[in-house]
């Protein structure tokens, strides 16, 4: 089969990574036949498709439902065998104790990551997900991170267990949407949401979000750090992405992530589009505040700031981001945490006093995003993004 034109450097990435190569682009033309095939049912019966979503989610039997439908279901409470419930829910205390640094890691370095993927951006740019909505959007991706590592969540019928099985119906919403549109092009792109793309996602919010919250002096232990790939392997697999992709350990997340990189094409205008309408998210967040124009601006400049420090000196050349003395402000941060960590006395350096003030930053940061309205995760109805379809 003939690779996608997104994926260069072949023959260098199959010589350097010999086996995992050609089983990541042979995952460029997966997808989930499990969600798709559960997707298309509720499709046909939209009258008890929210219905058997709810209940499917609480954890309660389908008696009604088309076999797809309750196929879904019940293989993800099949929970693998590998899980430790104790190292997931142990994951959970490093991403609260980053607080503030977790938040900007999450919006400037993993979310930018996924969106600089030229093949792997396109079911957003499709859809118009992002810059519709983009505050309630990036709350949203808040809500199902928080949940995820909330201790428990992840357990069949928890928070983070129902949200995840939502995402993945709505991935597999869009993929049915763009396959049906007629201009999906799998000879640029692979299929959309495959495999390949799903296991790099999964680790932006793993391996990625750790090394981003180091580059801020976020100490974070080998025994953390593993657990957090664990959680997130699990919270990959209820996603849907097959075991063989995801990493078992932290080494091997980043190694995945370098394969994943070395053979992906530079950043397109579909990129540098999302990339800015993230950045741009704070504009008209404070009107009618005092000076609100000015703090706005002073928030997209830092944002700014803080993703070319994150993302490295070329991949913000290529997303066109300005070399202003804001990306100056993670080392003066990290530099910060350093010094405070020698001078603050024990009691205000103890790790769960920063996890229940991470945990307010994080309740408050999803409130204002959501605006007193709960996150659906509603499975799209159509496409509305710049390439989709005419109505």
């Amino acid at each position: 089969m003939q690779l996608p034109v997104r994926v260069v450097n072949v023959e260098t990435a199959r010589a350097r990574f010999p086996r995992r190569a050609d089983e990541l682009f042979d995952a460029l033309f997966e997808m989930d036949p499990l969600a798709d095939a559960c997707a298309e049912a509720l499709a046909r019966a939209r009258e008890h498709a929210e219905r058997w979503i709810a209940d499917g989610c609480a954890g309660r039997t389908l008696p009604d439902a088309p076999p797809a439908v309750r196929a879904y279901f019940e293989a993800a409470g099949q929970i693998p065998r590998w899980v430790d419930w104790e190292r997931v829910d142990r994951a959970g205390k490093l991403f609260f104790r980053s607080g503030p640094a977790g938040g900007i890691t999450l919006g400037a370095k993993s979310l930018v990551g996924g969106y600089c993927s030229p093949g792997g951006n396109k079911p957003l740019a499709f859809s118009g997900a992002l810059e519709g909505q983009v505050s309630r959007r990036l709350a949203e991706t808040g809500r199902f991170v928080v949940a995820t590592n909330t201790p428990g969540a992840l357990r069949p019928g928890g928070d983070a267990w129902a949200i995840t099985l939502r995402v993945r119906l709505m991935h597999a919403q869009v993929r049915r949407l763009l396959l049906r549109s007629g201009r999906w092009k799998s000879e640029l792109w692979g299929a959309p949401i495959n495999q390949h793309d799903m296991a790099a996602t999964s680790l932006l919010f793993s391996v990625v979000f750790l090394s981003g919250i180091r580059d801020f002096g976020v100490p974070v232990s080998r025994d953390e750090a593993e657990d957090y790939v664990h959680a997130w392997r699990l919270s990959g697999w209820l996603m849907g992405v097959r075991d063989e992709l995801l990493p078992w350990t932290e080494a091997e997340g980043f190694a995945l992530g370098e394969l994943i990189q070395l053979t992906q094409g530079p950043v397109d205008d579909d990129g540098r589009r999302l990339v800015q309408a993230l950045l741009e998210s704070p504009r008209g967040t404070l009107q009618g505040r005092a000076g609100g124009a000015q703090l706005e601006r002073w928030q997209i400049e830092l944002g700014r700031g803080f993703c070319r420090a994150l993302v490295g000196e070329t991949l913000a050349d290529e997303l066109q981001l300005p070399k202003t003395a804001w990306r100056f402000a993670v080392p003066a941060v990290r530099l910060g945490v350093g010094v405070a960590r020698k001078l603050l006395p024990a009691t205000l350096r103890d790790p769960v006093r920063f996890e229940a003030r991470g945990r307010r930053y994080w309740e408050r940061n999803v409130e204002v995003g959501l605006q007193g309205l709960p996150a659906r995760f509603a499975l799209p109805t159509g496409l509305a993004g710049r390439h989709a379809p005419p109505a």
